[in-house]
């Protein structure tokens, strides 16, 4: 339907609502007003003629973030997972993070929980989105594929000797958030200096 064949479906639906509007002014509600009575109907109606312009109204899938936004925010309602029992190296939701890998076992799973928010966050990596059960293996497939890095951002993996996060700030004097899979046996969240606590390298999605 056309923009014009809208506007002339809410003309129309204007006036058959006439005789129940009370004259005065034509400037909307703000937002934050509950509609109701005549209004309201009117405003469903309006929300229908809208909805027959193709797009209209609709949101991006992710509210229009992207991977490694949306990975922060899948991170941080990950917080508090702990081992269990601790010293496990496993739990049921740890479990869940093996799941992102091909073929990982019970073991140290920090390189499972980035693999986890990649796929989670719908940017799995692996040259086949399979997952990475070791870091050195991520790491690897982040040389390889050029998305290696001297600098951090916020949505991607910081890598240490046999250690992998997400960074989730980065602060003006240089301090760097990150949060961590099986770091004190739990998903936590730190912070370190500008070198990283001695990171290697950082991965962009």
């Amino acid at each position: 339907m056309s923009v014009e064949a809208v506007m002339a479906r809410i003309t129309a639906i204007q006036g058959a609502l006439a005789p129940a509007v009370t004259p005065g002014p034509t400037t909307p509600p703000p937002a934050s007003t509950p509609v109701t009575g005549q209004a309201a109907t009117f405003a469903a109606l309006l929300g229908q003629a809208a909805g027959a312009v193709p797009g209209a109204g609709v949101l991006p899938v992710g509210g229009g973030t992207d991977a490694g936004s949306r990975m922060i925010a899948i991170a941080q309602a990950e917080l508090g997972q702990t081992e269990q029992p601790p010293g496990s190296n496993d739990s049921p939701r740890i479990a869940e993070y093996r799941r992102a890998t091909a073929g990982g076992g019970v073991g140290p799973w920090c390189s499972y929980f980035v693999s986890w928010l990649a796929a989670a966050a719908g940017a799995p990596v692996g040259e086949a989105g399979q997952g990475f059960a070791s870091v050195d293996a991520l790491r690897g497939w982040g040389e390889r594929t050029g998305r290696t890095s001297a600098t951090p951002a916020p949505g991607e993996l910081i890598v240490w000797d046999e250690h992998i996060g997400l960074v989730t700030g980065v602060d003006p004097d240089g301090s760097i958030h990150t949060i961590e899979g099986n770091s004190s046996e739990a998903v936590s969240a730190r912070t370190y200096g500008p070198d990283g606590g001695g990171a290697l390298t950082y991965v962009k999605l």
